[in-house]
């Protein structure tokens, strides 16, 4: 299925690698937003579906996606121009070093759905690799971004892998990012954490918000959390 209908807009996802997929949405629709968010910045937008939630959500007048892979951001900026917020969306391709090298705008929301198989194997297809793959986004460069990148009292906003989790947070105190919440993801209540969702303050706080949201009660049978995160995109929510 090449297209992706949610509630207020469509997707088209046949030239990109990563399809749509619960990683993103959750992300999208979980990430906190500040109370005066006048730019978002996606760092490897791959459909552009994150920033397409974020349009929905917030009232941010500039929202920014960079994808280094051609298709995808060529499928991007067309999902762009077909949403009814194409004047605030724009995609650049371009890698994460370049906006590292030459960094011209400051964000209040940064978010990303980083590639994260670090295992060391790759398939045939290059385009499914660099969309997969830590090597083409390494956490390092990432938290680098978002900080040079991150305005004084803005949000970085990741979903990565539970047993990142710990290194992950390392990395980030490293460049004085700080934790204000976390959600750790369960597909069942039974199953194990499976991903972490973590959301970033310059300022230390002595409160951090930590919970966990399990997906499903049984195959296809939806958590009232799940459902009141994700009712405002998903058609059948």
């Amino acid at each position: 299925m090449s297209t992706f209908k949610f509630k207020q807009f469509s997707v088209e996802q046949d030239r990109c690698a990563m399809k749509i997929g619960t990683d993103g949405v959750l992300l999208g629709a979980w990430s906190p937003i500040p109370e005066i968010a006048i730019s978002v910045l996606d760092i490897g937008a791959g459909t552009g579906i994150i920033a397409l939630m974020l349009a929905q959500r917030s009232t941010a007048e500039q929202i920014d996606a960079v994808e280094i892979d051609e298709e995808a951001y060529e499928q991007a900026t067309e999902n762009f121009e077909n949403s009814p917020w194409g004047d605030r969306l724009f995609c650049f391709h371009a890698g994460l070093d370049e906006l590292i090298e030459e960094p011209e705008d400051e964000y209040d929301l940064i978010i990303s759905n980083p590639p994260f198989y670090t295992e060391n194997y790759k398939t045939e297809d290059s385009q499914r690799d660099l969309a997969r793959f830590e090597v083409a986004m390494p956490f390092e460069m990432l938290v680098e971004a978002a900080d040079l990148l991150l305005s004084e009292n803005g949000i970085f906003s990741v979903i990565i892998p539970f047993k990142e989790e710990e290194s992950f947070l390392a990395l980030a105190r490293d460049f004085e990012l700080f934790p204000m919440k976390i959600t750790r993801v369960k597909g069942t209540s039974t199953s194990e954490i499976k991903r972490s969702l973590l959301a970033f303050k310059r300022l230390e706080s002595n409160e951090i918000e930590i919970n966990e949201l399990v997906i499903e009660t049984e195959r296809h049978v939806y958590t009232e959390e799940y459902i009141s995160l994700t009712k405002d995109f998903y058609l059948k929510m």
